[in-house]
């Protein structure tokens, strides 16, 4: 099993008051609202949602997890999110279920089985590692019977992605899957140039101009923290994207240094 590592922290510990913050997470002002009927067309092929605390960018992410349960609930969900703490490979996975207080959510075993033939099945890796985890409530949250695939990037470059992106359709071959890119963009920097910063971003996402969001964010120094699983998200087998939300830390905090986060669909 893979415990919680932020539980407590970026999210309520507690299962009735992790329920309650996620429950407020949609309904917040800049919230997306309560799921809706289910429309069953599974159309979307992967997303962007923000990993920090849910106080923080939990109403952005909101936003993600709403789309997904409208368009239907796939079989499986690939969740990729950035290392942040120096993890010894390009890219790992984790073939433990994931235990958050909402209870075990379970890896998809037949894709597991064919994923670590493709890169490392290290669950240590995996131990602090919050990008991945503060997503697990969210789908447990819209599916709770869900399976999912977790990996870390600790190498975020062009031809990580590509790799990446390559051993996940290969492993999940025949199955319906979605991609869950776990990213925060600029970091505590004035919220104008945030959002200036997160435009340029997102135009190249929505364009899904993996070489183009490459170039602005090395040529304005962007501090995005999950480039790589942003771009393994735009690799996906889709035609167009849609951004859901921008916000920021300001927008649900205050404060004059900002995070900035996008929830971003990508579409058959």
């Amino acid at each position: 099993m893979r415990y919680p590592a932020v539980a407590g922290r970026f999210y309520p510990n507690d299962k009735k008051a992790l329920m309650k913050e996620m429950e407020s997470c949609f309904s917040h002002a800049i919230g997306p609202g309560m799921p809706g009927r289910c429309s069953n067309e599974r159309k979307i092929t992967a997303v962007i949602a923000p990993h920090a605390g849910y106080r923080a960018s939990g109403m952005n992410a909101a936003h993600a997890y709403k789309e997904i349960a409208e368009d239907g609930l796939p079989e499986v969900y690939i969740i990729v999110g950035p290392d942040h703490h120096g993890i010894p490979y390009d890219a790992a996975m984790c073939s433990d279920p994931y235990i958050t207080p909402l209870g075990e959510c379970g890896v998809h075993s037949d894709i597991a089985k064919k994923l670590r033939k493709l890169m490392p099945d290290d669950a240590h890796s995996h131990k602090y590692e919050h990008s991945v985890e503060v997503q697990v409530p969210f789908i447990q949250f819209i599916d709770p019977g869900a399976k999912m695939i977790p990996i870390i990037m600790s190498d975020q470059s062009q031809e990580c992605v590509k790799y990446v992106a390559e051993a996940i359709a290969e492993a999940c071959d025949g199955h319906d899957y979605l991609i869950v890119a776990s990213s925060d963009l600029s970091h505590y920097v004035p919220k104008s140039r945030a959002s200036s910063e997160g435009k340029d971003v997102l135009d190249r996402v929505c364009s899904l101009d993996v070489p183009g969001m490459y170039e602005i964010i090395e040529r304005r120094r962007i501090t995005s923290c999950g480039f790589g699983p942003m771009a393994v998200a735009m690799s996906s087998k889709c035609s167009s994207a849609k951004l859901l939300r921008y916000s920021d830390s300001h927008d649900s905090l205050g404060g004059s240094e900002v995070v900035a986060y996008a929830s971003v669909a990508f579409y058959k």
